[in-house]
């Protein structure tokens, strides 16, 4: 279980989640995320960099396993923090950041997603935020970005997911294509985007986030505020232990 960074070429990093069976994150694996992003921006021959997963998804969010074997309030604490500093490393990624999406991108997988820059799916690729089935928010920040706004309230409030060529019509997604393809073309489009003037490509990915309608960062971090709400409550502890109790062996 891990999470690899390596220079692929000509100034292009892939950053990897490797976390089977579904890449659902521990608390570890969100912080390796965001220390990843960070270090890849921070190295001047990063000239883009392609956020991909091996295995069966791109992510299945937080690993609800672990935070349910974990006593007091000591696990979800320490899960929002490394997904908000992920997602945040993500947008304020000095370069462009691609993710390359396969499978399921579920929770915070659309988190990881939505920070990005562009996004790369394969033909059965499908995106959701069950946060409400496990009494959490979050994420419906990273979902505006890709969906419209009533939507996304249709969405966010039933659970259910949306495929990646119903995005690639809203032009959230910028191409599906064949799960064998999806390196493939993700590859394409940030070999184009390295051929540039790194300087200018720099430039215009801190501009487009000054232009953005919305704070992405704060805005995620004003959900996690009723999430926290909800686990002092009880409530959230009470729908993770049913979600632990049903879940397949197999899924986080």
């Amino acid at each position: 279980m891990s999470i690899t960074s390596k220079m692929h070429h000509d100034g292009v990093r892939a950053v990897t989640m490797s976390y089977p069976p579904v890449n659902a994150l521990p608390v570890a694996g969100w912080f390796a995320v965001a220390e990843a992003i960070q270090a890849a921006g921070e190295d001047p021959d990063t000239r883009v960099v392609v956020l991909r997963a091996d295995g069966r998804g791109f992510n299945a969010g937080v690993d609800i396993k672990e935070m349910q074997a974990t006593e007091g309030f000591d696990a979800i604490l320490a899960a929002n923090r490394g997904c908000y500093l992920a997602f945040k490393a993500i947008y304020e990624c000095p370069v462009p950041v691609i993710a390359a999406v396969n499978g399921f991108c579920l929770g915070g997988g659309v988190g990881l997603a939505g920070s990005a820059d562009v996004i790369v799916a394969t033909e059965d690729a499908y995106f959701g935020v069950p946060e409400v089935d496990r009494g959490a928010l979050g994420a419906a920040t990273h979902l505006s970005r890709l969906v419209p706004a009533h939507l996304l309230r249709t969405l966010y409030f039933t659970s259910r997911t949306i495929t990646a060529q119903r995005l690639a019509e809203f032009g959230s997604v910028a191409q599906v294509v064949p799960a064998g393809q999806l390196d493939e073309a993700a590859f394409a489009i940030a070999d184009e985007i390295a051929s540039k003037d790194t300087r200018v490509i720099r430039a215009a990915k801190e501009a487009l986030n000054g232009i953005d309608p919305v704070d992405v960062v704060k805005s995620y971090r004003w959900e996690q505020g009723f999430t926290f709400e909800l686990n002092l409550r009880g409530v959230a502890d009470e729908l993770r232990d049913d979600f632990v109790a049903t879940a397949p062996s197999s899924a986080e």
